[in-house]
């Protein structure tokens, strides 16, 4: 939340490359939180609550800013974007069905505005293009795979180390390549490349 408090900051003061680095962080950092979360066995309302305005805050709000509020257009799609974040928080189910998501966590969506602004250069068209996609996404209510990446395959706890060096150590063109890419892959191809175990530990545990 403190992290998306600053990309605010930053998107006012007309920093929107610093704004996308601070959603970048988060989005690493919102995935170490919750599987701490869920190893320590530290779940409470509260905790749920604060998360959901974190969450509201950082991959709605602030992500919506880096499309900019200059127009009319441009402001109503940031309301649009800013009310599906809410929508996907207000109605987030798992209807049921074991590790799944409904509809496409706002975190995701939001790695992809971020990845998106810096290889474009803050480019207002492409990434209303993509925020609407995004919107579709998140509203469409289709199942994405938990993303329980620190707790499955080691191949994807490499996906997220890579990412956590490259944002250390590469430069930063690629490593907002190298987040989109994830994302989008995420997003694409959830069942054929993220959900295999989850979709593999409801049939078992059945068994």
């Amino acid at each position: 939340m403190i992290l998306g408090l600053f990309s605010i900051f930053c998107t006012f003061c007309k920093k929107s490359h610093c704004a996308s680095w601070m959603l970048l962080i988060s989005f690493l950092l919102d995935i170490v939180v919750r599987t701490m979360t869920r190893h320590l066995n530290i779940c409470s309302k509260s905790g749920a609550e604060l998360n959901d305005f974190a969450v509201f805050t950082t991959f709605g709000l602030a992500s919506a800013l880096l499309l900019g509020v200059e127009g009319p257009l441009n402001g109503l799609l940031v309301i649009i974007y800013v009310l599906a974040t809410a929508f996907r928080l207000c109605f987030y189910s798992t209807a049921g069905i074991s590790f799944t998501y409904k509809g496409l966590p706002c975190s995701y969506a939001s790695c992809v505005l971020a990845s998106t602004s810096l290889l474009t250069k803050g480019n207002t068209f492409i990434l209303s293009c993509m925020a609407s996609l995004m919107i579709l996404f998140m509203l469409d209510q289709s199942y994405y795979p938990h993303d329980e990446i620190l707790e499955s395959e080691n191949w994807k706890k490499m996906v997220y180390l890579g990412g956590t060096i490259m944002l250390l150590l590469s430069p930063f063109s690629l490593t907002a390549f190298y987040c989109l890419m994830w994302s989008l892959s995420y997003i694409f191809f959830p069942d054929a490349l993220w959900g295999r175990t989850q979709c593999l530990r409801p049939r078992h545990l059945r068994n």
